[in-house]
């Protein structure tokens, strides 16, 4: 299955275990691969046969308005939701990286969700 990714998008919620964590929006990093067939739109050269990966992205961009999320396992698998729910594409693999442990880069979550989990 052909594949749009969005790298690294990054984005700004209110994340962590504990409410003092959660207390300012937490930069975070979003990777986004979304199965679809390209075909029909590569052969037409219509965005209406694809994935608008510019409305994905604002729509990720705005997810965290008004949220918070202790697990960055579970707003993973509510973006895979989302993206699912949202553009009808075929699966969805979500990778969350936060950055909270100095001693190492990031810490990331990576989950892959088919459309049948609806």
């Amino acid at each position: 299955m052909d594949q749009i990714l969005i790298s690294d998008l990054e984005v700004f919620y209110r994340m962590g275990v504990t409410p003092e964590e959660r207390a300012r929006p937490q930069r975070l990093l979003l990777t986004v691969e979304m199965a679809h067939d390209l075909a029909p739109a590569a052969a037409a050269d219509d965005l209406k046969l694809t994935v608008n990966y510019d409305a994905v992205a604002q729509r990720l961009l705005r997810l965290g308005e008004g949220r918070e999320w202790q697990l960055i396992e579970t707003l993973a698998a509510d973006i895979a939701h989302v993206v699912l729910a949202e553009f009808g594409v075929k699966s969805v693999a979500v990778e969350v990286k936060k950055f909270i442990i100095p001693q190492a880069r990031y810490v990331a979550v990576r989950l892959t969700r088919p459309t049948k989990l609806l």
